[in-house]
């Protein structure tokens, strides 16, 4: 029979978890730092008009030019570019070290259901990570990089803005896409109807709409409609999420009643 680990063992075993987290985001840190033509080739492509985005909607050609504006900035970027690249390449591996620390305190069908939640909301958001980068961030910066109130005033964007806004927008659109995951689990928890979010619909499309043309402020309409059209799908797909979460609910409810019914019967 195992001995049960004490407080302080459950903190080793911690402590060695976070040790190994950080080291393996810092080592791809590393890795991607040192691949800085073709790391920023990626971050840097959605300023040209040559973007695979640009080319399928037949946009006008055009060109950011970025400034640098500090002595440490451009540096600074780099750094901050390979951490959160070295994050996202080590991700499985941490979501797997963290999982395995928890994993011991869950029950059989506890640690099935996570296994399914763990794997869709981190999917969902590496999807919402790539939509925004093909899709929503090339659209925002060419409507307000080349967006000018006056032919007099010349546009000087900086790295460090483009950089930021690229890095905030990719978590924004990381956290939008989890809402079928998070539809999924109030309707497991009995907290969302389908039939709600269906008499709703309307209104979602509305904010969904509004939300659009708030990410891109721009009065084409077929840029809105672009936009709006993945976070749309990402609704429709958790009522139908919803709708299968309620319906097996309802039966393994009306399963447990029937055995119940059963056993009274039996006694």
């Amino acid at each position: 029979m195992e001995e049960q680990m004490t407080f302080w063992d459950h903190l080793d075993v911690l402590r060695g978890s976070i040790i190994r987290v950080l080291v393996s985001a810092v080592v791809m840190g590393i890795g991607v730092f040192f691949l800085k033509d073709w790391l920023f080739d990626i971050v840097l492509w959605p300023r040209d008009s040559n973007f695979p985005t640009y080319r399928l909607l037949g946009a006008e050609p055009f060109q950011l030019h970025l400034i640098n504006t500090e002595l440490t900035e451009q540096f600074m970027i780099h750094m901050k570019v390979s951490l959160i690249s070295g994050l996202l390449v080590a991700s499985p591996y941490i979501i797997y070290v963290l999982f395995r620390f928890i994993s011991p305190a869950l029950y059989d069908n506890e640690r099935r259901a996570s296994y399914r939640l763990v794997g869709a909301a981190y999917g969902m958001f590496m999807v919402g990570i790539v939509v925004n980068y093909f899709l929503i961030f090339p659209l925002t910066v060419r409507f307000l990089g080349t967006y000018s109130v006056s032919s007099e005033v010349e546009t000087m964007l900086t790295l460090s803005s483009y950089v930021d806004t690229l890095l905030l927008m990719s978590l924004v659109f990381g956290i939008v896409f989890e809402i079928p995951v998070i539809a999924w689990l109030l309707a497991r928890f009995g907290m969302l109807k389908h039939t709600w979010m269906s008499m709703y619909r309307r209104h979602a499309i509305v904010a969904i709409l509004v939300l659009a043309a708030i990410i891109t402020p721009t009065a084409d309409i077929m840029t809105l409609i672009v936009v709006s059209l993945p976070i749309w799908l990402l609704y429709e797909l958790s009522i139908w999420i919803v709708r299968f979460t309620n319906a097996k609910e309802q039966q393994e409810s009306e399963e447990t009643d029937e055995r119940t019914e059963d056993t009274a019967t039996a006694t």
